[in-house]
């Protein structure tokens, strides 16, 4: 199964970002726009896992999350991967805080010691709004940089838990499935 580790967002945050990006929707840009149910930030990719072999991902997320205390997530601004001119991914940005930098760095170094790839780029946590068409031409995104830049958004979300994730692939999109959550530290476990 095709699964990773993810902080899914209250509906009243992903109907916020969805309202304030619908700009960007209404331009006609060459994009595969994510449905607002399916925004997220992703934390950790896992890949393919063998149903036998999630006990111990399991077993690792809730020792991590155990340690974990809850904390405060900001999106702000919206952007693309690699550049607004040439976008592959849009997206409505995540503060990258020191406790949500702890936290993707507890979950590398903790799931490398079960088999999985520690990744190797730096972390730009984000929310993924659209993919931009693998076919658009040279100018089928004039304007978005301005575009982007001139709007605002801010937003904020308690994070309690995170999420082990499956995703199942169709032509019609993702559709994700939460396997099991993992409550961050209450005030009884300190």
């Amino acid at each position: 199964m095709r699964t990773f580790v993810a902080v899914n967002v209250p509906k009243k945050q992903r109907d916020r970002i969805h309202r304030a990006s619908r700009v960007l929707r209404e331009q006609g840009y060459p994009v595969r726009w994510v449905d607002p149910d399916r925004f997220h930030l992703t934390l950790k990719f896992l890949g393919q896992v063998r149903k036998e072999a999630l006990p111990g991902v399991e077993g690792v997320l809730e020792r991590i999350a155990h340690t974990t205390d809850p904390f405060a997530m900001t999106f702000s601004g919206f952007g693309a991967f690699p550049t607004l001119r040439r976008p592959r991914v849009l997206w409505v940005g995540v503060d990258p805080s020191p406790a949500l930098r702890c936290l993707k760095q507890d979950l590398e170094w903790t799931l490398s010691d079960l088999g999985f790839e520690r990744e190797t780029r730096a972390f730009h946590p984000h929310l993924t709004l659209g993919r931009a068409a693998s076919d658009a031409g040279p100018g089928a995104f004039r304007g978005l940089d301005a575009l982007a830049a001139d709007l605002e958004f801010k937003g904020e979300v308690k994070v309690w838990k995170v999420d082990l994730m499956e995703s199942h692939l169709s032509s019609s999109g993702p559709r994700y499935e939460i396997l099991a959550s993992f409550p961050l530290k209450s005030p009884q476990r300190r």
